[in-house]
């Protein structure tokens, strides 16, 4: 990255400088290329931490034994530069790389301090920097790498949303389609006209269906922004009645204040009593009619979706991704939602949800 070549440059430059005005140092050719190697290093150490680390730490245990038997000086004050390197090992390298990294840097540092005596408060304020360095590194890897996983929770949680609301309102306007193509068919001989008529609502819900779809596959497109249309509530379930058509009859009853609910808790009864209406026409075996009845009960809403249909029949279908997903929308929002055969007849669904929901 150009922040690397920059401290590069940077880098290189002080220890030129350092060179030409330091009258202490001997074998100033030997300094400069050592404080050179280690400036080079650093280009590579996001890509190649354990690389960087081996090449500086490798010219310095080197150049710090020769110190030892050979030369009889000090190195420029740049190679204090080597601290970036155990961060940038434990910021990016893998968990091997940063244990083999590490153990470099831990046998160079007694060497070093064999080259130059110190202080026990030096020697221990020599660790402390280079173990503060890589522990700085480790917390960032660590907090950018929840920050990944956050972002990748939401958008799991967003596929999770879309796909449910796919099945929620594609599934119950096929289903629609499905019932009256059958009537269609029975209908095309012997009642001409009222096959028409049933051939019209198919091509409504089917109009229906495709912008809805459109509307979804908008959000999952790369580079297209949410446009979201007006999100249904409970006055647009009465509609389902009219959606199903034919057989089995739906009626739908609002009683008490449902005009100042939650948008939230609007939506989600919209879809519990679409999908509860969904399960009842393709699992309930000869189901005549499935009521939906919406109350105001204070601080609740209560939602009952009740078919009439053969109890022992509905009642063995496996739970698939339908009650699922009521039960998931009903509890998000705080409430509870219970489904299983009537002991009166038929299959109910009973959601309860808060009229409100604390917002964060």
């Amino acid at each position: 990255m150009w922040r690397d070549w920059a401290l590069v440059a940077v880098v290189v430059s002080w220890s030129v400088i350092e060179t030409m005005v330091r009258h202490d140092l001997a074998w100033r050719p030997v300094v400069l290329t050592v404080s050179v190697v280690i400036a080079l290093a650093l280009l590579w150490r996001r890509t190649h931490p354990l690389g960087a680390v081996a090449v500086a730490f490798g010219t310095l245990i080197a150049f710090d034994v020769a110190r030892i038997f050979a030369i009889d000086g000090t190195g420029l004050n740049t190679i204090t530069v080597v601290l970036v390197l155990p961060y940038s090992l434990f910021r990016w390298g893998a968990g091997r790389e940063a244990a083999i990294g590490l153990g470099m840097i831990l046998v160079w540092l007694p060497v070093t301090l064999a080259a130059v005596p110190a202080e026990p408060a030096e020697v221990v304020a020599g660790y402390g920097f280079f173990l503060f360095s890589a522990a700085l590194g480790t917390s960032i890897r660590y907090h950018a790498g929840a920050r990944v996983r956050d972002i990748e929770q939401a958008k799991l949680r967003q596929r999770n949303q879309l796909a449910r609301e796919l099945h929620d309102t594609v599934g119950h306007h096929v289903s629609a389609i499905a019932i009256q193509a059958q009537a269609g068919r029975a209908l095309a001989a012997s009642h001409p006209d009222r096959a028409l008529a049933t051939l019209e609502t198919i091509e409504e819900a089917a109009s229906r269906t495709l912008e809805e779809m459109r509307a979804m596959v908008g959000v999952l497109r790369d580079g297209a922004g949410p446009d979201f249309a007006p999100h249904p509530g409970v006055a647009d379930i009465e509609q389902l009645a009219r959606s199903v058509g034919g057989w089995p009859r739906v009626d739908v009853q609002c009683s008490g204040d449902l005009d100042d609910l939650n948008p939230s808790v609007g939506i989600a009864l919209y879809r519990i009593a679409q999908e509860a209406v969904t399960n009842a026409v393709r699992h309930a075996r000869h189901a005549t009619r499935v009521t939906i009845h919406v109350a105001d009960e204070g601080e609740r809403v209560r939602l009952t979706v009740r078919d009439d249909g053969d109890a022992s029949t509905t009642g063995h279908t496996p739970p698939g991704y339908g009650l699922v997903g009521m039960a998931e929308r009903a509890s998000l929002l705080g409430g509870t939602l219970q489904a299983g055969p009537d002991p009166d007849g038929g299959w109910t669904v009973d959601a309860v949800l808060p009229r409100s929901v604390a917002t964060t």
